[in-house]
């Protein structure tokens, strides 16, 4: 009988070892965390710091559940081609102005100063132009620094 048990227990902990091994190893060869990478937008001479939203899970997170964007920070979202991109503010925590810009780095629309969403249903702001970049910095910066349309967007990204 007690071979028995002897038996179990080192089949018990040959188990336990091996999802200790197996579970440590996938922690440990779990790869990291994404790095945001960094680029600049400068319009006029206000120069902004841009974290870069290149691919979709990174456009799809965008400026969530931040709770501060320091100041002459923002996101920097790239989009493969022109296109009209509606942006809407669902979990996001902080007011912004979110400004589109085209391919060759004007300024095509200005949304001041939108607020987050509080409600199930967030609606979104359509600017109505295609564009290939677009800019959250923080709200009331666009008007503080009169951007406006046309102006020239020098993007280091």
């Amino acid at each position: 009988m007690r071979i028995y048990f002897e038996a179990a227990l080192l089949i018990i902990a040959v188990i336990i070892l091996f999802y200790i091994f197996f579970h440590c190893t996938e922690i440990l060869l779990a790869p990291a965390p994404e790095q945001a990478i960094m680029g600049s937008v400068c319009i006029g001479e206000n120069c902004f710091s841009v974290e870069l939203a290149a691919t979709e899970a990174q456009r799809a997170k965008g400026l969530m559940d931040r709770k501060n964007l320091d100041k002459n920070k923002g996101m920097l979202f790239i989009f493969d081609k022109e296109e009209n991109y509606p942006f809407w503010m669902k979990n996001t925590l902080i007011p912004l102005d979110i400004i589109w810009i085209d391919g060759n780095g004007k300024i095509v629309f200005v949304a001041d100063n939108v607020q987050p969403c509080k409600s199930l249903i967030c609606p979104s702001v359509n600017p109505g132009v295609d564009a290939k970049y677009v800019l959250e910095i923080n709200a009331g910066l666009s008007e503080k620094f009169g951007l406006k349309l046309g102006d020239e967007a020098e993007l280091n990204i």
